[in-house]
């Protein structure tokens, strides 16, 4: 299993380095200004919807039924059931594909109404969303494909595919002189990458032997239990992309560069979550499903300790630069072109907001595979529209005061909120254990993550004197010497840590028994 999280997080981690290139592209091309607000509601809204109907839902119901099927049936049956569910998806995404593209403008007002009083950004976001929207259908099929490729122990091309998301904006943004402007090339850029996309997953499938066809849906035993794990888990993504939603809706009402603020800072946010909680998350799902449908209780739990560990030494890091780097952060990644040093105060100040909660976040998705593993997707529903809750009062609290930091905070704090209640219920029901090597690597980390700390707050100002001395790429510079820096003591102290301990790093690493 570790070495399937590995090679998940390294194609996750192509795909976070690609789309870092491709931020800074569009930074420096669209800067914070009104066509880049209109053009990143354009990209969230499809995005909104794809986690509501596609990546969250849809996995939580469809490996765990899936696996189930094929454990109990045979790849045959396996196979027809992947089919039927491919006819229903696309039957629903072609209806409201044509809803969307019908009412858009009505979509646009509902969900960034600040952009009423401003007339020319509202029409730019209405026209860039009707390019983006179809990305939503290329990609929800996108994950059917992965979904089964998953369940089938098959991950580098699920994991690859986002990176032809960044190639083709990139290559739309190189290409931005024959559209009316950049935010229009890159919309295309979206739509384009998720034909390209269900391409690649497509000729995967059907290289494993897996792909899915169209079959007659049939209200099978299998069919039923399918929809309804996946009401809850609709439900339960519904509401954590309400706490999206408001983000967009109460940042459309901030002064301009507000979305655009948001959106620079949760794109370094979403690199560590989405090269360690999207990589654990995706592996440990159908293994724990796997183990469980086998009556291997145990080897579930060591899976999701084993896991919850990895998350834990890999994302401390992150979490500390984004409290107390988080300038240096912005001004190294993005200030450039048309990104400007106002630019990247606004969005530093949104990134150490979500600083305090990248560590709950990216656990959430080992303690969600607590249930969904059990085909308990009601539990995780609960939780998370009590989470929501929190956030969105939250929201409405604190725009005002503190703008889009206030927003990210919120965000923070009902993510904690998620992953308490989901660890509580968890142990409570007896679907999560804790040993004792997760408490040691636990240990380990926080003494590392707290040496990290002190190198952070002693070294920041000797790293900027002697950028400034060489002059050119001072922010760039800057940030490379904190970076290795941090990296360096945090890896030597963590090494040192797990050593004191008593953490036997080959053994662990090969998933023996602790």
């Amino acid at each position: 299993m570790l070495g399937s999280f590995f090679s998940v997080a390294g194609y996750t981690l192509l795909s976070r380095v690609t789309g870092f290139l491709r931020d800074v592209m569009l930074g420096a091309v669209l800067g914070a200004g009104m066509l880049a607000d209109a053009f990143y509601v354009a990209f969230r809204l499809p995005n909104h919807f794809r986690a509501i109907f596609g990546e969250g839902a849809f996995n939580a119901a469809y490996v765990p039924s899936y696996s189930r099927v094929l454990e109990t049936e045979g790849a045959q049956e396996a196979k027809h059931f992947a089919s039927q569910i491919a006819t229903l998806l696309l039957g629903s995404q072609v209806v409201l594909l044509a809803l969307a593209w019908a009412f858009m403008p009505q979509l646009v007002a509902l969900l960034a109404p600040g952009f009423d009083a401003e007339p020319e950004k509202f029409g730019a976001a209405v026209a860039l969303t009707r390019i983006t929207f179809p990305y939503l259908l290329f990609i929800t099929l996108v994950t059917l494909h992965s979904g089964t490729l998953n369940a089938q122990r098959h991950f580098a091309a699920a994991a690859f595919a986002p990176v032809l998301l960044n190639v083709a904006m990139v290559a739309a943004l190189a290409l931005a002189f024959a559209f009316p402007s950049a935010a229009f090339a890159a919309a295309w850029g979206v739509t384009i990458s998720g034909a390209l996309q269900l391409l690649l997953m497509i000729e995967a499938a059907r290289r494993a032997k897996v792909l899915a066809g169209f079959a007659r849906p049939r209200w099978s035993a299998d069919v039923k239990q399918f929809f309804k794990a996946m009401g809850p888990a609709v439900i339960g993504s519904a509401g954590v992309q309400i706490a999206l939603f408001a983000d967009t809706i109460i940042a459309s009402l901030l002064p301009t560069g507000g979305v655009s603020a948001i959106y620079y800072a949760d794109r370094l946010y979403q690199l560590p979550i989405g090269v360690i909680g999207i990589a654990a998350g995706t592996v440990l799902l159908p293994e724990m499903s796997r183990r469980i449908a086998a009556g291997d209780a145990g080897g579930a739990f060591h899976a999701q300790n084993r896991t919850m560990a990895i998350t834990i030494a890999l994302c401390a890091p992150f979490a500390v630069a984004f409290l107390m780097i988080p300038e240096t952060i912005m001004r190294g990644v993005f200030l450039r072109g048309q990104f400007t040093q106002e630019a990247a105060q606004a969005s530093a100040s949104v990134l150490a907001a979500y600083g305090f909660g990248l560590m709950a976040v990216v656990l959430i998705r080992a303690a969600v595979a607590s249930f969904q593993s059990r085909g308990d997707t009601r539990t995780p529903m609960m939780v998370s529209l009590a989470a929501v809750a929190l956030n969105v009062v939250l929201k409405l609290f604190l725009y005002e005061p503190y703008g889009a930091a206030g927003l990210a905070f919120a965000t923070t704090m009902g993510a904690w909120l998620n992953f308490a209640a989901l660890t509580w219920l968890a142990l409570r029901a007896g679907f999560m254990q804790p040993d004792r090597m997760l408490g040691r690597v636990g240990m380990a980390a926080a003494v590392a993550t707290f040496i990290l700390a002190l190198v952070a707050a002693f070294w920041i100002e000797p790293a900027r004197v002697i950028a400034a001395y060489i002059g050119a790429f001072q922010n760039e510079i800057e940030l490379l010497m904190l970076g290795l820096a941090g990296a360096a003591a945090y890896g030597l102290a963590l090494y040192a840590g797990l050593r004191f301990l008593g953490v036997p790093l080959k053994r662990a690493a090969k998933g023996s028994n602790p």
